[in-house]
């Protein structure tokens, strides 16, 4: 496998949203690793962090999870050529509208968001299969499976 996924919330508290995200990675059998930094509490850390994977000389995809605020997938994404995904954790207060940290982000900087913590994994390693195969099979036959849960879903509700 070329190439790894790095996890960096925003806080411990993270964990659980991104518990679907590291069972999809496994899945398909994706190294990652997961960090916590912080854009507006440890900016040092977390350029450390960057340039850490980034020293590894490997193709490298950063799925950012912070939410309220979320200067991390910005910040993230501003200091590193690779792509940056961000899957905040979407809360009721402020009545949904910290969302939009996520999706205004400052010209020049262009982290995608994605709100599923699986669905972010898959984009993931969707990128990774650009020069990866073996991934790329994997993927294929991930979808094939989806094919073929709704062929036999739809011939049940017919009968």
């Amino acid at each position: 496998m070329a190439g790894r996924v790095i996890i960096l919330m925003g806080s411990k508290g993270d964990l659980e949203h991104i518990a679907p995200m590291r069972a999809q990675l496994e899945a398909f059998g994706i190294p990652y690793a997961v960090r916590v930094a912080s854009a507006h509490k440890s900016v040092h850390h977390l350029l450390n962090v960057i340039a850490e994977y980034q020293a590894l000389g490997e193709p490298l995809v950063f799925i950012a999870v912070a939410g309220r605020s979320n200067a991390l997938a910005g910040m993230l994404d501003a200091n590193t050529p690779f792509p940056v995904i961000t899957c905040p954790p979407v809360s009721s207060a402020f009545g949904g509208a910290d969302i939009y940290s996520s999706l205004r982000m400052p010209s020049g900087v262009a982290p995608m968001v994605i709100l599923d913590p699986a669905a972010a994994a898959l984009a993931a390693a969707k990128i990774l299969a650009l020069g990866d195969a073996d991934l790329r099979a994997k993927v294929g036959a991930y979808q094939k499976d989806l094919t073929a849960q709704i062929l036999r879903d739809d011939a049940d509700v017919q009968r």
